[in-house]
């Protein structure tokens, strides 16, 4: 998908509002994927693919944009999805609509006296989420379900039901780990990992207590269902070691072919039996097993795995206990893996999957998607990482504010009483960002064809009079109040969503001049080095393919 937003150099005014223009392009283009009556794109790939999603970041993604400004709001979206896991899509509306409510003020004052009053306006908007917020009890199921079943009322899954919510409360329960200081550590990236295998009915989805990775032993007569195995996880090849550098080896007797063969084979055996003395019943390597090892293995009854992924080991590490030894001659009692309850070896479809489950107190785990087609499998799963990075932002910070854009209307009630005490010309700007924060429940009631002038005017109404609760459904696009619809947002994606929103709008309004060093470049003549002149204009340019 191309949008048509490029930049030819332009400075002052002109610089400001193109940058404003190309930030509002991007915004437009998923304004209507928000709430649970969002609209899908369809997007088509460079290979040829289709995508059909109304996730923000999976959008803009695969936009090919030329403007410098509209590069940077793509931007916007995926520190937003690294950071919380959600809001992809509110924190390019919302910065859209700050460049937007910023236009009429660029004329009459100075662009800093506009970055001014957008900063204290973000400490105003903070104080009133801490005023705003409620605490959530973590250890309570159904809080927990009803938190995640809000932030994915809006995605393609809520038709299901629970079942994407359970599938991400089991998996980030399973991978969290408490620090000595009591602090937590949730890494759903590294350690949960999602298995999509199409065919099956999407209820066969499963989180399992332990982890599922794309192998088949070595050796067909490797045993393929172990229970309570002994679980050796190596990231040395179990084959002869080659010389390091370039090494020339000269024959000149028929006996030296057959004593290098021995040499070869001495130094597998011997490798071999250091292995086999721990008496473990399954070794998994990162790198290769040569057809010796394998015999080796065989006789002493253990399977084996090979060339498994750096994060897979690490996977199986965590979960089984294991520590990941360096060479043979290292291992230890301790290395070996004991708290895994089964090793099995099952076919789904035409691929072969090595099993390691019923393991106790697993911190890491795989999640198991099951479904029709791969593209449900990959809506699926974009769904399934924002429910568990809703889940990791409650764990790590249980507060919660009401959705439905009722917090930012809230938030803009302070903002227009804090703006009263604001002398000069800063007050316009601050009331604007107000202004700007309604895009949220203005865009909710329009995505449900209700009408926005009535409908937001009756909300404003509710919070007139301090039910500051009252939000849009998103269902009806009419006022409701979010506690008896339970429709939350955590503390950690809305504060990190207006925090990126109103930093981003300052940064692209402070923009004065937008500078290529492509077009010199080009001019150079053939063989020519570049002048100096083409040196400072490099230096100073936007970094855009053209």
């Amino acid at each position: 998908m191309v949008l048509n937003t490029s930049a030819k150099r332009e400075s002052g005014r002109k610089a400001q509002k193109s940058n404003i223009a190309a930030a509002v392009a991007v915004a437009d283009v998923i304004r209507t994927t928000l709430g649970p009556r969002a609209m899908l794109k369809m997007i088509l790939d460079p290979m040829g693919g289709i995508v059909m999603t109304n996730d923000g970041n999976a959008i803009l993604r695969e936009i090919d944009v030329s403007h410098p400004a509209a590069k940077s709001m793509i931007e916007l979206s995926r520190t937003q999805d690294e950071e919380v896991g959600d809001g992809t899509t509110s924190v390019i509306i919302l910065a859209g609509e700050l460049l937007q409510q910023a236009l009429p003020f660029l004329d009459r004052m100075h662009p800093r006296e506009i970055v001014f009053a957008y900063v204290k306006a973000l400490d105003v908007v903070l104080a009133t989420f801490d005023n705003l917020a409620v605490k959530l009890d973590v250890n309570n199921r159904a809080e927990m379900l009803s938190l995640v079943r809000s932030t994915l009322g809006t995605k393609f899954v809520s038709r299901f039901g629970d079942l994407v919510a359970n599938l991400a409360l089991n998996a980030v329960g399973k991978v969290v780990t408490v620090n000595p200081d009591g602090t937590k550590l949730i890494d759903t990236k590294r350690f949960a990992r999602v298995e999509k295998i199409p065919g099956g009915f999407i209820e066969d989805s499963v989180v399992m207590d332990g982890v599922m990775i794309n192998k088949d032993v070595v050796h067909p007569k490797m045993a393929r269902k172990i229970k309570n195995p002994r679980i050796l996880l190596l990231d040395c090849p179990l084959e002869y070691k080659k010389g390091e550098s370039q090494t020339n080896v000269e024959m000149t007797k028929e006996q030296d072919f057959d004593k290098m063969l021995k040499m070869e084979e001495e130094y597998i055996e011997k490798m071999c039996q250091q292995i086999i003395k721990f008496k473990p019943t399954v070794v998994c390597t990162e790198k290769g097993v040569s057809d010796l090892a394998q015999h080796y293995f065989v006789k002493a009854g253990i399977s084996c795995l090979r060339r498994l992924r750096k994060m897979d080991n690490d996977r199986i590490a965590r979960a089984t206990g294991a520590t990941i030894v360096n060479e043979p001659d290292e291992i230890k009692e301790e290395d070996i893996g004991t708290s895994c309850g089964l090793f099995d070896i099952r076919k789904i479809a035409d691929d072969y999957f090595a099993y390691f489950v019923e393991c106790k107190n697993p911190k890491a785990c795989t999640i198991l998607l099951r479904g029709a087609s791969k593209d449900v499998l990959n809506e699926m799963e974009r769904n399934l990482q924002d429910a568990m990075g809703c889940v990791r932002n409650i764990l790590l910070d249980p507060r919660v504010l009401p959705g439905g854009g009722a917090t930012e209307l809230a938030v803009g009630f302070a903002l227009r009483a804090k703006a009263k005490e604001i002398s000069g010309a800063q007050q316009y700007p601050f009331k604007a960002v107000a202004d700007a924060l309604e895009i949220i429940p203005r865009t909710l009631i329009e995505n449900c064809g209700a009408n926005i002038i009535r409908q937001l005017t009756a909300l404003r109404a509710k919070h007139a009079v301090g039910q500051h609760n009252w939000g849009i459904d998103g269902e009806k696009g009419e006022p409701v109040d979010m506690k008896d619809l339970k429709v939350w947002d955590s503390y950690a994606v809305k504060s990190q969503t207006i925090k990126t929103a109103i930093e981003a709008a300052c940064m692209l309004l402070r923009i004065d001049d937008i500078l290529s060093g492509m077009s010199k470049a080009k001019e150079a003549p053939k063989g020519g080095a570049p002048t100096a002149d083409d040196d400072a204009e490099e230096t100073f340019g936007d970094g855009r393919d053209g």
